[in-house]
């Protein structure tokens, strides 16, 4: 919907009858104006009152019109600028256009000329806030899940990039798609010495070689066909800042071999030129490939990739850290409020933990979105998720029996000793997990290798563990412990149910 609410006019200058004036006029014309006399009380009031647009005298006595720019050019709710004076000269003018003003006009000059320039001024700030709004909103959505976890080795990878980010140390990023590798590298740029510049991202698997080359390294008007104007690469958009590769792994042997002549001498060329260039640019790189086996197959630069690889953060896919799909399904419940206000089911929660989500978190983050959109209720049910999430987790294989042992009595409604009781429903929560000793452990509330050693204790390590596999007796990190991953053998029978699904 458009804005009808009046445009915010202040006016500042020291000749109070023409001030009066123009207040006055400018206030028929449906704006909302005040007026003060000095470029001081113009600062001051736009530290209370900010407004839209500022008319501005720039000879006045103390604080003048330039000195009034200089102080609000970093104000966060900055007005539009339009110059004002009797005595116009070029320096100045260019001066005042310097420090971003609008426009500039001489005294005296048509009402119906400066009411219209107040309305463009003010329908280019307010397009400026609604860029800047919707750049929040992309970024709170790109962010929403960042955070959001409990897992060991996915902590573990955040606090690499803690360690990382202050250095100006390349960074390689491994991980499926979809399990955030973008709010990674958005995660080393933030919390890096150069968050002040220019976060610049390239998805290099999107693009022929041709045009990746000119992307990265710009060009010169003729260079090809096409090619009109001269035109930067990003390797200078991100100068003094972060470029970020995606899906690396994609590029052409040919471009990756400028590539490494950039990240070794900082120099490269715009297509059509012999004129070397530089940028100060650090690099921060992804992939969901293994980029070894790809160098050792030849299908990528050993050089190339051992130059990239100083600092390796891996990401964990949504399947083997499922203590997190619920608090960010909760998380996105919540982002995306504004699509209605609804909430899960036990039914529908309980579907969520056994889908093995391929898509990784993106694909949960679009599954609850469509379900806020077409659930009927305020209460999102099985039926109401994706089909796919549906029968996906329909599935699974069903879990495996785990035997009571000897000497509990199976007959309900007899009495049980309270580590009785919790033997018992320890065992049946495992029941209802497949063996999984990682969820299972999220259920009941503790720690896994506390569950492990449970389990030692009721002879039950082996037989117990996931899929019936376990830890060697004595072992204190069971799947799913927090002293390193799980190991192959482990978690097979998970990798297993997964390819079923997908």
């Amino acid at each position: 919907m458009p804005d009808t609410r009046p445009i915010k006019v202040l006016i500042a200058d020291d000749e109070k009858n023409l001030a009066r004036v123009l207040g006055n006029e400018l206030g028929r014309r449906g704006h909302q104006v005040a007026v003060v006399e000095g470029g001081a009380e113009a600062v001051d009031h736009l530290r209370q009152d900010p407004a839209d647009v500022l008319l501005l005298d720039i000879n006045m006595p103390g604080m003048d019109g330039i000195e009034v720019l200089r102080r609000i050019q970093d104000a966060a709710d900055r007005p539009e600028v339009i110059m004002m004076t009797a005595y116009a000269t070029v320096p100045t003018a260019i001066e005042a256009m310097k420090l971003g003003a609008y426009d500039y006009l001489t005294k005296p000059c048509k009402l119906e000329k400066l009411d219209l320039l107040i309305r463009k001024a003010a329908e280019k700030r307010g397009l400026a806030r609604q860029n800047e709004t919707l750049r929040r909103q992309l970024d709170r959505e790109r962010n929403v899940s960042a955070m959001i976890t409990q897992s060991p080795r996915l902590l573990e990878a955040l606090r690499i990039i803690g360690r990382a980010a202050p250095t100006d140390s390349t960074v390689l990023i491994q991980g499926e798609s979809g399990t955030g590798k973008e709010l990674a590298a958005q995660a080393v740029h933030a919390q890096s010495l150069r968050k002040d510049g220019p976060f610049v991202p390239l998805h290099c698997a999107a693009l022929p070689r041709e045009t990746l080359e000119s992307e990265l390294f710009g060009h010169e008007k003729g260079a090809f066909t096409g090619a009109h104007a001269a035109k930067r690469g990003l390797f200078e958009e991100a100068d003094g800042g972060t470029l970020f590769l995606d899906e690396v792994g994609e590029i052409p042997l040919d471009m990756q071999v400028k590539l490494l002549r950039v990240l070794e001498t900082g120099a490269f060329y715009h297509l059509g030129s012999t004129r070397p260039r530089r940028a100060d640019v650090r690099i921060v790189a992804a992939t969901n490939r293994d980029l070894g086996r790809e160098a050792r197959g030849g299908r990528f630069r050993e050089d190339l990739y051992y130059r990239l690889n100083t600092i390796v953060v891996t990401l964990p896919p949504l399947r083997e850290r499922p203590e997190d799909i619920l608090p960010i399904t909760r998380h996105f419940l919540g982002a995306y409020a504004n699509l209605g206000r609804k909430s899960l089911s036990p039914r529908a929660e309980a579907v969520l933990q056994t889908y093995a989500w391929p898509g990784n978190v993106r694909e949960l983050q679009h599954a609850i979105q469509r379900s806020l959109i077409l659930a009927p209720r305020d209460v999102i049910e099985p039926e109401d998720l994706p089909m796919d999430v549906q029968t996906g987790a329909a599935a699974a294989p069903p879990p495996v029996p785990v035997p009571v042992p000897a000497g509990m009595p199976p007959a309900p409604g007899t009495p049980l000793s309270l580590e009785d009781l919790e033997k018992h429903h320890i065992l049946a929560v495992l029941q209802q997990v497949d063996g999984h000793r990682g969820r299972a452990a999220t259920i009941l509330g503790i720690d896994p290798k506390t569950l492990y050693r449970k389990l030692q204790g009721y002879g039950l390590a082996a037989s117990a563990g996931a899929g019936g596999q376990g830890s060697p007796a004595g072992s204190e990190a069971g799947p799913g412990g927090t002293d390193g991953p799980a190991t192959a053998k482990d978690e097979r029978p998970w990798e297993k149910r997964t390819q079923d699904v997908g």
